[in-house]
């Protein structure tokens, strides 16, 4: 059982900051992963820490580095960036257009170069089911292209199934 890291109750949150290639693991109760949270910017551990015991109260940690973003709150929730940054969530829907110029290359830096997510598929799998995973994906792409209006992109998506389609029919009939 581990203990909070600065006021020794039970750690109920363990949290991994990486910084200049170095690892640390905080290990926080309730009240103080709190403090931490609301003090600290995502990567906010010292560049020279060497031993996370050395952190000592939990307002020394937070960094003198400006705040990433020059954004200002919120309007419809009042979430900042820099409290999106340290809880990994939005606040509300709106927040994704408030927040745009920022998330952006945060997005990017995720999915490699992209700002959507598009899945993975297991590397265990046949052929077949590879087919049905690219049927379904084109299907909702067709939908959402014929709810937008976009009737070429539709009609190339609409091809591209049949295609699709037409492979597996002559793959059975083998």
């Amino acid at each position: 059982m581990k203990k909070c890291l600065r006021c020794n109750k039970q750690a109920t949150h363990h949290i991994t900051e990486i910084k200049n290639g170095k690892t640390v693991a905080l290990h926080l109760c309730d009240q103080c992963v709190g403090e931490y949270l609301n003090t600290v910017d995502v990567g906010g551990i010292p560049d020279d820490l060497e031993d996370p015991l050395s952190i000592g109260p939990i307002g020394s940690i937070a960094s003198d580095s400006p705040v990433e973003s020059t954004s200002e709150a919120c309007p419809k929730c009042g979430m900042t960036y820099k409290l999106f940054r340290s809880q990994g969530r939005l606040g509300c829907p709106h927040d994704y257009q408030h927040f745009h110029d920022e998330l952006i290359p945060l997005l990017e830096s995720i999915h490699h170069g992209e700002t959507q997510h598009v899945g993975k598929i297991p590397p265990k799998v046949s052929e077949e089911s590879r087919k049905q995973y690219e049927l379904i994906r084109l299907k909702n792409e067709l939908k959402l292209a014929i709810e937008e209006e976009a009737y070429e992109q539709a009609a190339e998506l609409r091809d591209q199934i049949q295609s699709l389609n037409e492979e597996s029919s002559s793959v059975e009939q083998d």
